[in-house]
């Protein structure tokens, strides 16, 4: 799983106009919840944390947050809220979690390779782009690349034909088919 570092301070002030000064100020507002503790407010450089968030947004990725004035914390980023209009970001959200601890996660799905069915001028169609797969956090893979080469018009590879690594089940059926080719 991919590993990335932030910096934070805590935030003090709360409201719809200290938030805007702060946003004024290249300062974007955040949150981390979660561990049965409270939530603590953050402040963050939008610059460096837009620059940050371009390369993990959408991709399961662990963040360490190193806080001003507190404990690092290990956390993953739920959501992200950006202005419509000037596509620039108001709030975030982050959740903390135990990395020893197993979880869930969707691990997107790679198909690597040319069909032997589709040069035989079959059309190869994908019925999944991700799998779900447990594990502690670290030991989740970033992708999952599955080849494809062997398969013949008419048939088909479910996820049971990925290799996962060493700590990690998969949580997704088994059975159910990831990939075929067709006529």
């Amino acid at each position: 799983m991919l590993q990335v570092e932030m910096t934070a301070a805590v935030r003090t002030v709360t409201g719809k106009g200290p938030m805007r000064r702060l946003r004024s100020e290249g300062i974007t507002p955040a949150v981390v919840y979660g561990a049965g503790g409270e939530a603590l407010a953050l402040q963050l450089d939008s610059k460096s944390m837009k620059t940050k968030l371009l390369e993990i947004y959408r991709r399961n990725a662990v963040v360490t947050m190193k806080i001003d004035g507190a404990a690092d914390r290990s956390v993953v980023l739920k959501e992200v809220q950006t202005d419509p209009v000037m596509d620039t970001l108001i709030h975030a959200d982050f959740c903390e979690i135990d990395l020893e601890k197993p979880a869930v996660f969707n691990v997107p799905l790679k198909y690597e390779g040319t069909a032997k069915g589709v040069d035989l001028g079959g059309r190869l169609e994908t019925y999944a782009d991700s799998v779900m797969l447990e594990g502690k956090p670290l030991d989740i893979p970033n992708d999952v690349v599955l080849n494809v080469a062997g398969i013949a018009i008419g048939q088909h590879l479910s996820f049971s034909a990925i290799a996962l690594p060493e700590n990690v089940k998969m949580v997704s059926k088994a059975d159910a088919p990831c990939v075929g080719v067709v006529k």
